[in-house]
């Protein structure tokens, strides 16, 4: 146990879900101090238990979770069930961080990305908003270069794991692999295939998932002079998201401050060797908690634009990992001191 850190009561609600499950996994790889855990599901899953550093623990309903007040509870149980009970963990004086997407654009609570804008948090903020997936990993390398050169614009166009989506998405890709038909959760199949269709289609032809990425990562850097149009796509990969990202700024930059401001941010890892072959990919995110970039190179047809590849693991960076990094941020500012 981080003995830098206060010990604590966790609860983790939706503790046997994919996101779930990665959280448990995140507590126990980054030490994170739980003096007790107290995983939390669905009425048909009360009973079950859950394993955490080596033991099975038994599996509570949020009712009984609630009672036992908890220090922090980390959330990722859908947004309707955040909008119900995270308002009554907060009035009994739990720190909340959740990781739906009910708060995210909120006026009244702040959506956090630790290395990028965990200054922001006060004592005052009980119910705290992980960003989306996608978001998330790009922030974390538009924050250095914000800061040196002022992003004015840009396009993000991302290739999204079946994981974002869930395991009835992970169950359809490997189905179709065995060459099985039934039921899936996408309207075409996945293998073999790009969907370029991420969350509902909106009225002005974007999708939910691709305005999130315009909206979220203006909260989340505290500017919305940033403009950012986004195309997402579902690709048959298991285990990460990648980005090919434009950006344009108002300032000149050099190709070395630029790698030497992405390699010096916290979480971020420059892999950017093309001449050694060696570039991001999800298969080497998977199961890491850094968010690698690469493919780095000036636009041939505008001086101040840059392009960049980014990588990172969805479900812990992306979910699990930031939501844990949020507690720890709380906990090392004295929250539970």
């Amino acid at each position: 146990m981080n003995a830098a850190l206060t010990p604590l009561n966790v609860a983790v609600v939706g503790a046997t879900g994919m996101v779930g499950r990665t959280m448990l996994d995140v507590l126990e790889t980054r030490d994170f101090p739980v003096a007790r855990l107290l995983p939390v599901a669905s009425a048909r899953s009360v009973g079950k238990t859950v394993r955490f550093k080596g033991e099975e623990v038994e599996v509570m309903s949020i009712e009984d979770a609630l009672a036992q007040t908890p220090h922090v509870a980390l959330f990722s149980a859908g947004g309707a069930l955040s909008t119900q009970w995270a308002p009554k963990f907060a009035a009994a004086g739990i720190t909340v961080v959740d990781n739906s997407s009910a708060w995210r654009m909120s006026d009244a609570h702040k959506l956090v990305v630790p290395e990028v804008n965990g200054d922001v948090l006060t004592d005052g903020d009980l119910v705290i908003a992980n960003p989306n997936c996608t978001t998330m990993q790009l922030v974390m390398a538009l924050k250095p270069l914000h800061d040196r050169w002022q992003i004015t614009r840009g396009v993000v166009n991302t290739y999204q794991s079946v994981t974002g989506t869930g395991q009835a998405a992970v169950a359809q890709l490997e189905a179709e692999r065995r060459g099985e038909e039934g039921p899936g959760v996408y309207p075409h199949p996945i293998d073999q295939n790009c969907l370029p269709h991420c969350d509902t289609f909106q009225e002005n032809g974007y999708t939910r998932e691709e305005m999130k990425v315009h909206h979220e990562t203006k909260k989340i850097m505290g500017d919305d002079a940033i403009q950012l149009s986004c195309t997402a796509v579902r690709v048959p990969v298991v285990g990460g998201h990648s980005e090919a990202v434009y950006l344009e700024f108002a300032k000149d930059f050099e190709m070395d401050a630029v790698r030497d401001a992405l390699s010096s941010f916290p979480g971020v890892i420059l892999e950017d060797r093309p001449e050694d072959l060696v570039y991001p990919m999800p298969r080497n995110a998977h199961g890491k908690d850094e968010v690698f970039v690469g493919r780095l190179r000036r636009d041939l047809g505008h001086a101040r634009g840059l392009h960049l590849w980014i990588v990172a693991d969805n479900l812990r960076k992306g979910a699990a990992t930031n939501t844990v990094q949020i507690a720890e941020h709380l906990n090392r500012a004295g929250r539970w001191a």
